[in-house]
């Protein structure tokens, strides 16, 4: 990733109070080319994900179809996942997508937006909704 795409993500991710600390965990897309099987990539994409997961940890899938939430509905979801007392695993798929297996476990799925964006912009765009969600919820003055 280009060194913006980490200091933006670093900014966001370094507000934000240890109960709430983002952990990165980068899963290597599968490589590409002109005659590969996109679906066994996918899906090889898929268990490697499914392997980062922590147990028990409540999964949000960030995807296309997802509910399409404004930052004060993200702040009560955030709640309800800080209430919960579960880690929670926000995934993101490769560029065809996430694998069924991931999506079949996910208890919720967020669409950022009906825009398709670049992954290191979304990295960075997670980050800040999740400190904006996080000050709603906090009183802080950094959401108005």
């Amino acid at each position: 990733m280009p060194g913006w795409v980490q200091q933006g993500y670093d900014e966001y991710a370094k507000r934000l109070p240890r109960e709430c600390e983002l952990v990165l965990k980068e899963i290597a897309a599968g490589k590409r080319s002109k005659n590969s099987d996109i679906s066994r990539i996918v899906r090889d994409e898929g268990e490697r994900m499914l392997a980062a997961i922590p147990v028990g940890a409540h999964v949000v899938t960030l995807d296309l179809p997802g509910k399409r939430w404004t930052t004060p509905e993200l702040a009560h979801a955030m709640q309800g996942w800080r209430e919960s007392g579960q880690a929670v695993a926000l995934l993101v798929g490769g560029p065809e997508g996430l694998a069924d297996s991931v999506r079949s476990l996910a208890r919720e799925s967020w669409s950022l937006s009906a825009l398709t964006f670049p992954h290191p912009l979304v990295r960075i765009v997670v980050a800040e909704q999740l400190y904006r969600a996080w000050s709603i919820l906090n009183n802080h003055p950094y959401h108005r």
